[in-house]
């Protein structure tokens, strides 16, 4: 079945840096885009960034621009999301997530345990 597991979460200060990793199995990785969410206390989840299926495109919200990078490694079935001067706001569970598209069944959205990214001086 799809599990994704994701990796890198932490306590940072102000200014400082992160790399996620989410690795994946039980699907053909290749096939498909891949995304971050994140979702802070009280809060909805909300996307990230997402990376095409061979990584030649890559979308990210608007307050993440400029700080954050997607990136993806096919051979490691592993995405990556590299996170640069952080802020108290990008306080969150960071989410890894695939969607599939099922026969009869439509689109299944699968997302990992989460990893714990605390911005705090």
């Amino acid at each position: 079945q799809v599990q994704l597991v994701e990796s890198g979460g932490g306590l940072v200060q102000p200014g400082g840096s992160l790399r996620l990793s989410c690795v994946a199995s039980g699907f053909t990785f290749i096939s498909y885009p891949m995304s971050w969410y994140r979702q802070a206390p009280g809060k909805e989840r909300e996307l990230v960034a997402t990376i095409t299926n061979i990584g030649g495109s890559t979308n990210y919200a608007d307050s993440v621009k400029g700080r954050f990078t997607i990136s993806r490694d096919n051979g490691k079935n592993t995405v990556y999301l590299q996170m640069n001067s952080l802020k108290p706001d990008d306080t969150a569970v960071y989410y890894c997530n695939v969607d599939i598209v099922r026969h009869l069944i439509g689109t299944m959205k699968y997302w990992g345990q989460g990893t714990q990214v605390t911005v705090s001086s």
